[in-house]
């Protein structure tokens, strides 16, 4: 027979209220513990990473642009008359003097010209030297016409001074010698006049001599640019150097100052680099420079900077003081770095790919062990091309992460493996 126990059920359920109590309690707890837990590191490859150390020295701060090499100065060959092109004597690229002939033009107008000019000049010396001859007979005439004169005075003077002595004697009449006076006074009268005529000739045989003298000169001025002018037709390059462009080809019509050639000297030569407009406010004039032609480092200083900005960048010149280097040509791509300024005593380190001038930026700091890394916040200074000053978060010695690490923005810690 069953024997019915008091209070056996209660004890049961509170067991059961017990047991479930405890155990949201130790889920709970192992929550709250699992909550606490940091994330696990990742592991990364230390050979994939681009590391670096930071420094305490000195820094050169650069400024650096892409450009090209030009020449200092290029001569522009123009049409000194107008023309058509009948042959092309050389193509660019080709070496010239400053003899050297790269194009031959035709003007038949301007060699009829030429030849009229010339004629011209022929025609003015004959008239010339027949102007001479008729003046200096003039003179002669004018000579013999003085001397014949100042013979009848003085056969006037003797007739007056021979009655004034017959009067003397008593043996003519005064109105004898009255006429021999007047006679002898007009004669002188003329002779003087005539002596003045002869002066004055000489400076008007000067004066019309030297009015088609200058004629004459007109002329041959004219006749000379004509003949220059044809000469020219043989177009030279005027300078020693490198024929760069022949923009004209063969039957081309060419006006008046139309740009036939250009040549430039590429010995000498100077780089235009493109500056970010943002970084030229630093730059000055006299500045040293180095650019690269991917086949030797030349040094340089800078000598012009473009006042306005084309699509974000500064034009910025370069003369070049050291020697070229074999290859270095016209129009050739370059790189080049400005240096700013020198900063002694800071801590600095190479540039990371996300660190910005005067900002702060999160880097990863390996431990000492060499085998993981935390983030850290560094403050960033001046910068350069490849490294920037370091003003705090770091310190000498400390090596930090400086590839692109965004790919671990979620995690503040990275296993090196």
């Amino acid at each position: 027979m069953d024997i019915k126990r008091d209070g056996a059920g209660k004890r049961k359920w509170i067991r059961r209220l017990l047991l479930g109590m405890a155990v949201l309690v130790a889920f709970g707890a192992t929550t709250f513990g699992l909550s606490r837990l940091k994330p696990a590191a990742p592991n990364v490859e230390a050979a994939t990473l681009w590391l670096g150390t930071a420094k305490r020295g000195s820094m050169v701060r650069q400024v650096r642009g892409l450009g090209t090499l030009v020449p200092e100065s290029i001569l522009f060959v123009p049409a000194t008359s107008e023309g058509r092109v009948e042959k092309r004597l050389l193509l660019p690229g080709s070496k010239v003097t400053a003899a050297t002939v790269i194009v031959e033009l035709s003007n038949q107008e301007l060699i009829t010209a030429l030849s009229d000019s010339e004629w011209a000049v022929k025609a003015a010396e004959a008239e010339m030297l027949d102007l001479k001859v008729r003046l200096n007979r003039e003179k002669l005439d004018e000579k013999a016409k003085t001397a014949h004169i100042q013979s009848d005075f003085v056969q006037a003077q003797l007739t007056y001074d021979r009655d004034v002595k017959l009067f003397q004697e008593g043996l003519t009449a005064d109105l004898t010698v009255k006429l021999s006076k007047a006679k002898a006074e007009e004669l002188q009268h003329r002779l003087d006049v005539e002596r003045e005529r002869l002066a004055a000739s000489d400076e008007m045989i000067m004066a019309q001599i030297e009015a088609k003298r200058v004629n004459i000169e007109k002329l041959r001025a004219a006749y000379l640019l004509k003949k220059k002018q044809v000469a020219d037709l043989r177009v030279r390059a005027g300078v020693d150097g490198v024929l760069q462009d022949l923009p004209v080809q063969v039957g081309q019509r060419v006006t008046l100052g139309a740009v036939l050639a250009k040549v430039s000297q590429p010995w000498r030569l100077k780089t235009e680099l493109k500056i970010p407009e943002t970084q030229t406010n630093e730059i000055r004039i006299g500045m040293l420079a180095d650019i690269d032609t991917r086949n030797g480092i030349i040094r340089g200083e800078v000598s012009r900077i473009d006042p306005a900005a084309v699509n974000g960048t500064v034009t910025v010149d370069i003369r070049l003081t050291g020697e070229l280097p074999a290859g270095a040509r016209p129009d050739l791509s370059v790189d080049g770095v400005i240096e700013i300024e020198k900063l002694n005593d800071i801590l600095f380190i190479e540039r990371p790919t996300i660190g910005q001038a005067h900002s702060t930026a999160a880097l990863f700091r390996v431990n000492q062990d060499g085998k993981q890394a935390e983030r850290t916040q560094v403050r960033f200074g001046r910068g350069s091309v490849n490294t920037i000053e370091v003003t705090a978060g770091l310190k000498p010695g400390d090596k930090v992460v400086l590839s692109d690490m965004s790919q671990w923005d979620t995690h503040n810690r990275i296993r090196l493996n």
